[in-house]
């Protein structure tokens, strides 16, 4: 019964996507659907761009909400395809959004340049410290917030280590964190015996940082060293234990001190079925979100009956 719930749930849900339109950045509310895949339309429509509500460089951050929020997306996605929903969210409670995608295939032809997060860690970090900047230098902010999802959880963490990033954010949401990597697939016991061959990530075909995100691998342990998180920045960790990715889901969930808090959709919401891809599509997810950037203005978080994949009510 419980499954066929959820496979009319996610009927439902991609549904929803195919009636999604593109709007046009106005002054109007944005239209909000939560769904992981609500940003695809944008991105078949303005191939390479922006979503409506995002990377307005002409934006002022307000004193209600004065850090720009960045969002970084995960393996495979891009500032369109990852965060249909999250961008009209944040820009319809009054943030200045930005996203960009890094990793990105050099000098592919679309769709092919749509497909972020393939690049290795560490330079994929410099790229999203180049954003930084730039957001930084547009807005006059002096700290950003970010909010990453998956491999977009890794990159500003070593950003924030060992480019420079640990004085320039302050709030730091992670959805589907993968602080101790994935071992799914047998990543943790292929790879090692990889590098003992001598292959290094920038000789896998493709998606380097796929060979990175083994927990053993050299910058998931520059991460994990002297502890994952920095007194500077204030954590957020959101996971559900359903992730099909990060293997048990609590390797996500490092346990840290009083600027950490680990989160579990499913903890007072048996009923919120998103996994690794669709908790970046959950109205309960995002909830958690918006109470993570703004703490002084908490405000009740729903419980929805959540689709897997989609993160859409059903």
């Amino acid at each position: 019964m419980r499954s066929t719930k959820i496979l009319v749930g996610l009927v439902i849900a991609a549904i929803g996507v195919l009636a999604v339109t593109v709007s046009p950045a106005s002054a109007q509310p944005l239209p909000v659907n939560y769904n992981f895949f609500a940003g695809i339309p944008a991105e078949l429509a303005n191939p390479g761009g922006s979503l409506p509500g995002s990377n307005d460089w002409n934006c002022r951050p307000s004193a209600s909400h004065p850090n720009p929020v960045i969002l970084a997306h995960g393996t495979g996605g891009s500032q369109q395809t990852n965060w249909g929903t999250y961008v009209p969210l944040l820009k319809n409670e009054g943030y200045c959004v930005y996203a960009l995608t890094y990793g990105a295939v050099q000098g592919a032809p679309w769709p092919i340049s749509a497909i972020g997060g393939m690049g290795e860690i560490s330079d994929s970090a410099a790229e999203f410290g180049a954003f930084v900047d730039k957001v930084r230098r547009a807005t006059g902010a002096s700290k950003v917030d970010v909010v990453g999802h998956s491999q977009g959880t890794v990159v500003p963490a070593y950003y924030a280590k060992y480019l420079g990033g640990r004085d320039v954010i302050d709030k730091y949401v992670s959805l589907a964190p993968a602080w101790r990597g994935s071992g799914v697939g047998g990543n943790d016991v292929i790879m090692p015996i990889v590098r003992s061959l001598g292959l290094r990530p920038e000789q896998v075909p493709f998606c380097q940082a796929c060979a990175q995100l083994d927990p053993g691998a050299q910058v998931m342990r520059q991460i994990a060293s002297g502890g994952y998180y920095l007194p500077s920045i204030r954590y957020t960790n959101i996971a559900t234990r359903y992730d099909e990715l990060i293997v048990p889901y609590w390797l996500g969930l490092p346990p840290g001190g009083s600027n950490v808090r680990n989160i579990v959709v499913q903890e007072g919401c048996s009923v919120d079925y998103t996994e690794h891809a669709g908790i970046a599509g959950s109205r309960r997810a995002a909830y958690f979100v918006l109470n993570a950037l703004d703490p002084d203005h908490p405000r009740a978080v729903p419980c929805d009956r959540a689709a897997p994949l989609t993160g859409s009510p059903f």
